[in-house]
């Protein structure tokens, strides 16, 4: 195909050990675009919204875009789709790196996995070459040492997706890394995979991806990534910092939640945890991934002392769950814990958040010294990295911090200290200081989560406009908007970090001349809003509860900071947001709206 879709799907039943190809549906490409949208479709098409989440029923299934592969901007992004161990919602893990790219370059715009395997195995593919191969000597691996092995055996020049004994084990917050260190993180994307027996996919490919009009294809690339390079943020300071210059900024506006959310959201020790500093003293490089022009990513060392090692990141969302939430500001031990996540592939947003609901539960006497085998208080760096280790390899208590906070704090008594929505954790901005996160928070059709509709870009950073953080007016219907954006954006292939600098005309532009459409912008953006809705529409049939946020967001005001005595006012939002949506006052939507978007 020359369209930016190479036109075919691998499908892999575990349980038979069967392969083979069938063509692209290209009508569900044309209306829900690739990777986190067509994944999604394929999803709700085949499975049951009831199924249990580690049984044979889940399908895995990845998913590249259209620009996934090409000159587009940072176009190496991928989505594993699969309904989500920790929350039961659809899950959409989105990750970058290469492993996306060389999937199309091999001949694929995605895999499904069926059922499950009655030994470990990883997939082979190598162009129009796949076959299962036994993984028994792989299981129980880490990340680093499966993709060595992996490596080794079928060739330095493939790429590898895989688990570590955390997915193997069924930590609900298990992620599949690709390349490493690049992350479908959460959700527990991959305790599914784990469950399937599943270890690890190598590829590689010899092929390329061409576009349906390649002059002013590359007429959008070159100017989408100019506007990227002009633009402060992406041009200048995500590539001097990484995404740990948040930790100031965020921390000004009083937005960084502190000791689990329970002391406030202003950190007096934030510089400490900052990316100022981590750039000071532990930057080596920075990493990008395919096709990126940004190069937000750090290869870090902590080069002495208790917590030496060597990674990448943190980014600012594990900075700080390990740093702030865990009233921790040893930096070195932040990057350490980190490190954990990477190696063993889990969540470092549950994990940190996590550890920070176990230390409060500990410090009001909920859990004792002798439930986890250590004192596990605010503050205490080397029990956060201890209690993070336990969890990675799956160790005593680390069993039951696995299951994630909700689960955690519901077992010992006390379910509300779990800041969480739809019992996945809430990242790094307290929804009292920034009304419109906690709206998105509330809303996410995968559980709490940031980057399905980036608030912070106009309540904080002023991007593309200016909204008052402590306010309610205008975040609904801005909120909705951001939200459809961002389902396009991540369905396209392309990194959610480009939309600091550009927005829809260019998403557009490149996925109008990539796939040789005459649509308009907004018949474009309309695809995100038709992603959203079947998201949607799948969790209501899964049962989720209703849109809430924890109760310390909507009762306990914050005590000190710039947003002094807020809470969020969810209740007022809420209604304005399914109003914007269209859907009815319970936030279910519409057989009108469904018919309006085509959803079947």
């Amino acid at each position: 195909m020359n369209n930016g879709y190479i036109g075919k799907i691998l499908r892999v039943n575990l349980k038979e050990g069967t392969l083979k190809t069938e063509p692209l549906n290209e009508k569900n490409a044309d209306e829900y675009v690739g990777a986190r949208g067509l994944g999604t479709k394929y999803y709700c098409d085949e499975c049951d919204p009831a199924c249990d989440p580690l049984g044979p029923g889940n399908n895995l299934i990845f998913m590249t875009g259209p620009l996934t592969g090409t000159a587009a901007t940072s176009s190496g992004r991928y989505n594993a789709v699969a309904k989500a161990p920790l929350t039961g919602t659809i899950g959409a893990a989105n990750s970058g790196g290469h492993f996306g790219p060389e999937l199309k370059y091999a001949g694929y715009d995605g895999i499904i996995f069926e059922d499950i395997s009655d030994h470990p195995v990883y997939l082979f593919i190598d162009d129009d070459k796949f076959e299962l191969r036994d993984a028994s000597h792989l299981w129980g691996k880490d990340v680093y040492e499966t993709t060595d092995a992996l490596l080794e055996e079928c060739g330095e020049n493939f790429r590898i997706a895989c688990i570590s004994a955390a997915g193997e084990n069924g930590c609900l917050f298990a992620g599949i890394m690709n390349d490493k260190q690049r992350a479908a993180g959460r959700g527990g994307i991959g305790a599914v995979m784990g469950s399937k027996k599943l270890k690890a996919i190598a590829v590689k490919g010899t092929g390329s991806v061409k576009v349906a009009r390649p002059a002013p294809f590359f007429d959008e690339c070159t100017r989408a990534r100019k506007m990227l390079k002009d633009h402060p943020v992406t041009g200048a300071g995500l590539s001097a910092y990484g995404t740990m210059i948040l930790v100031n900024i965020v921390n000004g506006v009083g937005g960084l939640p502190v000791n689990n959310g329970r002391d406030g959201s202003s950190y007096p020790l934030a510089d400490d945890i900052s990316g100022e500093t981590l750039t000071a003293k532990h930057l080596l490089r920075n990493r990008g991934c395919f096709g990126c022009s940004i190069g937000c990513g750090r290869i870090t060392e902590i080069k002495d002392g208790p917590f030496k090692s060597r990674g990448e990141g943190p980014e600012y969302e594990a900075g700080w769950s390990f740093g702030s939430d865990c009233g921790n500001n040893d930096l070195g031990a932040a990057c350490k814990a980190n490190f954990l996540c990477n190696q063993y592939g889990i969540d470092p947003i549950t994990m940190g958040a996590t550890v920070a609901c176990a230390m409060e539960l500990f410090e009001m006497g909920a859990i004792t010294e002798e439930d986890v085998g250590f004192p596990l208080r605010f503050g205490d760096a080397e029990a956060l990295v201890k209690a993070t280790e336990m969890t990675c390899k799956g160790e005593g208590f680390g069993k039951i911090m696995g299951l994630g906070s909700y689960r955690m704090a519901e077992k010992y008594g006390h379910p509300e200290l779990s800041m969480t929505v739809k019992r996945q954790e809430m990242p790094a901005y307290d929804g009292r200081a920034i009304q419109g996160i906690g709206l998105e928070y509330a809303t996410s059709n995968r559980g709490a989560c940031h980057v399905r509709g980036y608030m912070i870009s106009p309540e904080v950073l002023g991007i593309p406009m200016t909204l008052d953080p402590l306010v309610t007016e205008n975040k609904a219907a801005t909120l909705k908007l951001f939200q459809d954006l961002t389902a396009l954006c991540d369905s396209t292939g392309i990194c959610l970090f480009t939309t600091f600098g550009m927005g829809l005309p260019e998403i557009a532009g490149m996925y109008r001349e990539a796939v040789g459409s005459d649509e308009t912008d907004e018949e474009i953006l309309l695809k995100g809003e038709r992603i959203w809705n079947l998201e949607k529409r799948f969790n209501i049939a899964a049962g989720i509860e209703k849109d809430t946020l924890p109760p310390r967001l909507l009762r306990e005001a914050l005590p000190s900071g710039p947003a002094e005595g807020k809470v969020n006012e969810l209740h007022t939002m809420l209604k304005e947001y399914y109003a914007a949506r269209g859907w009815d006052e319970e936030g279910i939507p519409s057989q009108e709206k469904l018919t309006e978007l085509s959803i079947s």
